[in-house]
């Protein structure tokens, strides 16, 4: 059987993300390497992890390298929560980019949508 486990994200600076993602999301620290290039963050089931680019290197995987200046990849990480409003207003406090305010769907959700400091996309909704 398989189950879902991580999400990992590449980035230039894996204690500045996780800093980051505990300051705009309330995210907790779970682990980090005495070298800072892996980083996970306590998020429940599954765990959000960070690594460094030259990680990537180090295993001999070519990836692309996340740029502020052009639209984010083409993936979005998702925090559930019953305070958009507050969570928005937290995660622009902390230095994301605001790419869309909350805003109500026709099914009843409410999402807003920001950008991490590598240009990531996160949404931030209710749950379904």
């Amino acid at each position: 059987m398989i189950k879902y486990g991580y999400t990992i994200l590449y980035v230039g600076d894996v204690e500045k993300t996780v800093e980051f993602y505990t300051k705009a999301f309330g995210l907790t620290q779970k682990f980090i390497t005495p070298e800072k290039d892996y980083a996970e963050l306590e998020t429940g089931n599954t765990v959000l992890a960070f690594a460094s680019y030259s990680v990537a290197e180090y295993n001999g995987i070519d990836i692309t390298k996340s740029d502020t200046s052009t639209p984010p990849p083409a993936f979005e990480v998702t925090f559930v929560t019953d305070d958009i409003g507050g969570a928005y207003q937290q995660a622009l406090s902390a230095g994301a980019v605001g790419v869309k305010e909350p805003t109500q769907k026709p099914w009843g959700q409410t999402v807003a949508y920001v950008r991490d400091l590598n240009g990531f996309l996160v949404e931030l909704c209710t749950a379904m």
